[in-house]
């Protein structure tokens, strides 16, 4: 078990395009154990490989805390609906802010052995998965983020 060092807004690689993985090394296994045990020590759902200075296409997820998902090279086939809410992030922390973002997405990505599978979520994993996917096209939420970023425990319902 290894916890990562989670890089904040401000550093450069989380500016930077992922390259693809297109094999599964050892190298690549104990990224995402690090990466899921990094997710878990900091109380995230969800982590990608640039939030630890990795420029790979990899996502770790897990919003009920005992179900992670890795996905490996992430595309995102269908999206539908919108939901608006409250989103943070463990790059840019102690922040929040709202942001709206499809209520449904289905998604094809490979596993730890290199098949292709298909994933489908609804509302925090749906989110989570966008998220994530933005991370790995160098992108953060508080791009997305309508009105202000405002500190985690503002009230974020007092804007509206």
């Amino acid at each position: 078990m290894a916890i990562r060092k989670i890089r904040e807004i401000g550093d450069p690689v989380l500016g930077k395009v992922c390259k693809e993985v297109k094999e599964i090394t050892p190298r690549t296994r104990e990224l995402i154990r690090d990466m899921l045990d990094t997710m878990y020590e900091a109380s995230g759902v969800g982590l990608a490989a640039p939030q630890v200075g990795v420029l790979k296409r990899i996502v770790v997820i897990d919003v009920t805390g005992e179900d992670p998902i890795v996905l490996i090279n992430p595309k995102i086939l269908e999206t539908g609906g919108e939901q608006t809410g409250n989103e943070g992030c463990l790059s840019v922390p102690g922040k929040s802010g709202t942001v709206t973002r499809p209520a449904y997405v289905k998604v094809a990505a490979y596993n730890e052995d290199m098949e292709l599978f298909e994933l489908e979520g609804t509302e925090l994993l749906a989110r989570a998965i966008c998220h994530e996917a933005d991370h790995l096209e160098g992108h953060l939420y508080v791009e997305k983020v309508e009105g202000r970023l405002r500190d985690v425990n503002e009230d974020w319902e007092e804007e509206e």
